[in-house]
């Protein structure tokens, strides 16, 4: 490889103390990391790679406290390389429409993400999940439960011809002329599965993103929720070629 500053075919040689290589012929440099997340930190790179295998690795989530013990680096980093893995997660997650007419069937429901505040009003987050069969997770934070506000993101990411199980809210009535093949149970009466029908792999994928909050997180704050979703979303999807977590991931980062 020439040099581009010079155009001769020399050496290179790593600059101590800095993040570049420079050309024994003409001294230009070169910085690798330029153009990418790792351009303006000093934290490694070894570091860095760490971390994001123990994002792929983990069922639960990680936590910044968790990183900060790890690589022995402040709580603020540990913040930021997190929040920013986060991000190329749901950037790396290209889940496309779910069910369709070669697809299986859709699963769709309602979680509530939060509590109470110190002065006891409730700040609970409502998220729709929709999951297809032995197929992918999309979530959605949705402002609340009224049907003007859950049937849009279903008509946005399931195609209108698949069957969708959900519970027997009030708010998905209208899936059927919406055109879908809609079916419900009543958890209510005591009703949680039908022959096929049911809403256990929604509620199952709620569950773990429930106990991931509470018991590594602790608490999610509204701005950041998207991003925790994401990475609950990017394991879920990839977790029949686990293998494929951290290439896919590294593929998300930009280059130079």
């Amino acid at each position: 490889m020439g040099c581009p500053s010079c155009n001769q075919k020399e050496r290179y040689y790593r600059v101590k103390n800095r993040r570049c290589f420079e050309c024994a012929n003409c001294g230009h440099q070169i910085y690798p990391t330029a153009g990418t997340p790792f351009e303006a930190t000093r934290t490694s790179l070894r570091d860095w790679f760490v971390v994001m295998f123990m994002f792929c690795k983990s069922r639960n989530g990680v936590a910044a406290k968790e990183v900060e013990r790890t690589i022995g680096c402040t709580y603020k980093t540990a913040h930021r390389m997190c929040k920013l893995i986060r991000g190329y997660m749901k950037f790396a997650d290209s889940a496309g429409p779910l069910g369709g007419p070669g697809g299986g069937a859709v699963e769709a429901d309602k979680a509530f993400i939060g509590g109470r505040d110190r002065r006891g009003h409730d700040d609970k987050i409502v998220v729709l999940g929709m999951i297809e069969r032995e197929g992918n997770v999309v979530t959605r934070i949705i402002p609340d439960k009224s049907a003007a506000n859950v049937i849009p993101p279903i008509m946005e990411t399931v195609i209108p011809g698949s069957r969708v199980f959900t519970d027997e809210a009030r708010a998905l009535l209208e899936l059927t002329w919406r055109g879908y093949r809609h079916e419900s149970v009543n958890h209510h009466a005591g009703e949680y599965a039908r022959g096929d029908v049911h809403t256990n792999n929604i509620e199952a994928f709620w569950g773990n993103v429930k106990r991931g909050i509470k018991g590594t997180y602790i608490h999610v704050s509204p701005k950041y929720l998207p991003l925790y979703l994401a990475e609950f979303e990017y394991r879920h999807n990839l977790r029949q070629r686990p293998e494929l977590m951290f290439e896919v991931l590294l593929q998300a980062f930009p280059r130079p």
